[in-house]
């Protein structure tokens, strides 16, 4: 991460966390809350249901929230939104890929024009600094999903190549696949082992990216305090194979619910429109100029890439895509479940 001004500290901050109510801006606002002492976090979020549950869940601090009903879409509510407030983390999208697929302009709505209502928002207000929240399926994309993700990544550059005397900073981060967010393929899979099965796995050679939701939170937060500007923060995330996945989930979780592992099966089907075997962290252009930082490989703007070295390149060709990377073994599998607090 580049060391031109120094990270911020989100103490005493006015923070909008937009999709508050969802799995990913709930874990930030739950990490605010318990380690960064900000002044106060408006949950900005369409889904009712879902704003209500999170008002009632987080009623003791009541005095430092407000849960604000609007949607991304609406540009005058969210300038509204975002008077007098410091930071933006931005993860209100529409994401599931077969719905993206046969409603893709609703994707277009929510990931495009929304992206670009929350950027002329943070400039007409003021904003300090908006973090969006994309996703490894912006690389190289073959769903309606990845490709809305990869452009809101490009207005987000855009806004900072384009922003003149603004001070407000625009930074990206990419995130693998979040375990246990809705409608995840861990959800299902525990949905089909409580029921007997059978378990459905896409393809016996699916890989994927899959980082916890504390991880995906850090990410965040991280990617917040040290951006300068156009910056896309790229978690190192370990590889696992969707096939690995479902045994071991079916190892720990039948006994649990009365039934014998071996009598739940595992079916095969094909991927649905949009899906990939494989997901990849960074495209082989991108790789040419990541740089490596602690945990993460971080893409700076144009104009501003420092280069990196033969050897680093290499590193990240070799973990750049979930089908080249060495998956996990079963045994690492269950601990990363367990420790994501799944199992």
């Amino acid at each position: 991460m580049s060391d031109s001004s120094p990270p911020i500290d989100f103490r005493g901050k006015r923070v909008v966390v937009t999709g508050g109510a969802g799995t990913v801006g709930f874990e930030l606002v739950q990490q605010l809350l318990a380690r960064h002492e900000p002044e106060v976090i408006r949950l900005f979020d369409h889904n009712e249901a879902n704003l209500h549950a999170a008002e009632r869940s987080l009623r003791r601090h009541t005095s430092k929230l407000r849960f604000l009903l609007g949607d991304v879409r609406d540009s005058a509510r969210v300038t509204r939104a975002f008077e007098d407030v410091d930071v933006v983390l931005h993860t209100a999208a529409v994401k599931h890929v077969p719905l993206c697929e046969y409603n893709p302009f609703e994707a277009v709505l929510t990931n495009l024009v929304g992206m670009q209502n929350v950027i002329d928002a943070a400039l007409t207000c003021g904003v300090e600094r908006v973090i969006f929240t994309s996703t490894d399926k912006a690389v190289g994309p073959v769903s309606v999903m990845g490709a809305s993700k990869l452009m809101a990544e490009k207005l987000l550059q855009a806004a900072h190549l384009s922003r003149g005397k603004h001070r407000t900073v625009f930074a990206s981060t990419r995130f693998g696949n979040v375990l246990d967010s809705r409608g995840s393929v861990v959800q299902v899979f525990r949905d089909q082992i409580v029921r007997g099965g059978p378990v459905t796995v896409t393809h016996i050679d699916m890989t994927r990216y899959l980082m916890s939701l504390v991880d995906a939170g850090n990410l965040v937060l991280r990617g917040a305090q040290h951006a300068n500007g156009g910056e896309l923060f790229v978690l190192k995330m370990p590889v696992v194979r969707i096939d690995d996945l479902a045994r071991v989930m079916i190892a720990e979780l039948a006994p649990r619910f009365g039934h014998d592992p071996a009598s739940i099966a595992i079916h095969y089907t094909e991927p649905r429109a949009g899906e990939k075997l494989y997901e990849e962290l960074l495209s082989a252009h991108e790789m040419t100029f990541a740089d490596e930082v602690d945990d993460f490989w971080v893409l700076q703007p144009a104009g501003q890439r420092s280069g990196v070295t033969p050897a680093t390149a290499s590193r990240v060709h070799e973990t750049g895509r979930s089908d080249w990377a060495p998956a996990l073994d079963l045994e690492s599998v269950a601990l990363l479940l367990h420790r994501a607090g799944v199992l």
